[in-house]
């Protein structure tokens, strides 16, 4: 059983059943789900996921009015419910601590976004890391009567803003033409391989961030980057080109292997009318994609920056 299956049926069955007794009325003012940072609110966790914060729980989100009146009850309540569940215990490590039980809708965006809610500028959208976002939205919520919750979800999702969205693709697009175009190869003739390795990694990234730009998706924490890659409806062969890089016998391939992923990302670039350029160096696709800007304050800013 994964862990989000496991949550859902905790909630459904013990956490539910107690808050609707206790709170009547108020019950309908308490969101619920699991979301957040963690494999199992992605929907990747295993056998190896549960060497850490694996458990039955579940989030219960309040309006700061409402934890004000009655959050205590909720924690005291919360504290009750059983420890055990289908047969796991409830995590009791210090790193599970904030990851589920009763918080505040505010601080809860504001640990990914920076923000009580929504980011309120451009400014403030380019600050939020991919994964920080991918966090925020991963999961399920399981209740929301009040809808608070699930509207600032709702303006999180699918991707960032369009001007946004475009100004980080921009810098990643750049970065895989410096890194993986230019720097990887001639760092290769030189025969300096951790720095060559370097420049893999930094392309990869780059790549990544990309594909799921272009998908309309945010990037989640690196670890499971190649994972939720591999999911994506576009650039599928760009992904497994990808993960190719990284294969022992790819020495001999990779730079041929950089520039089909490079072309593979361009032709979606003309795809989406963000480049009527035939270039075939994306670090210069960069600046058909800023074009594209309509925001002054994205615009002026320099193409790496995002």
């Amino acid at each position: 059983m994964q862990g989000l299956e496991l949550c859902r049926e905790f909630y459904r069955q013990c956490a539910a059943p107690a808050v609707e007794k206790r709170f009547g009325e108020r019950a309908g003012r308490i969101a619920a789900g699991l979301v957040g940072q963690g494999s199992d609110c992605l929907g990747y966790d295993d056998e190896i996921s549960r060497d850490h914060d694996f458990g039955p729980g579940c989030c219960l989100w309040l309006t700061d009015e409402d934890d004000e009146a009655f959050g205590a009850e909720l924690r005291e309540l919360y504290a009750s419910l059983p420890a055990e569940f289908m047969g796991f215990r409830r995590s009791t490590q210090p790193q599970g601590a904030d990851r589920v039980g009763v918080m505040r809708i505010s601080q809860f965006y504001a640990r990914f976004t920076g923000c009580l809610g929504t980011p309120p500028n451009e400014a403030a959208w380019l600050r939020v890391p991919e994964h920080f976002l991918a966090a925020a939205t991963s999961g399920e919520v399981f209740r929301d009567d009040a809808g608070v919750f699930s509207r600032i979800r709702a303006s999180l999702l699918p991707c960032y803003p369009r001007d946004v969205r475009l100004k980080k693709l921009a810098a990643r697009v750049f970065a895989m033409g410096q890194a993986g175009q230019y720097n990887y190869p001639r760092i290769v003739r030189r025969g300096d391989g951790p720095a060559a390795m370097l420049a893999l990694d930094e392309f990869a990234r780059a790549a990544l961030s990309a594909l799921h730009l272009l998908n309309r998706r945010y990037l989640p924490y690196y670890k499971w980057a190649f994972r939720s890659a591999r999911g994506l409806p576009r650039l599928q062969q760009a992904e497994s080109e990808l993960e190719a890089l990284f294969a022992e016998d790819a020495l001999s391939r990779r730079e041929e292997l950089i520039e089909s992923i490079c072309g593979q990302v361009r032709t979606a670039l003309a795809q989406d009318e963000l480049t009527d350029s035939r270039e075939t160096f994306l670090a210069a696709q960069a600046g058909e994609i800023m074009k594209r800007i309509d925001s002054d304050f994205l615009k002026n800013l320099g193409v790496s920056v995002g």
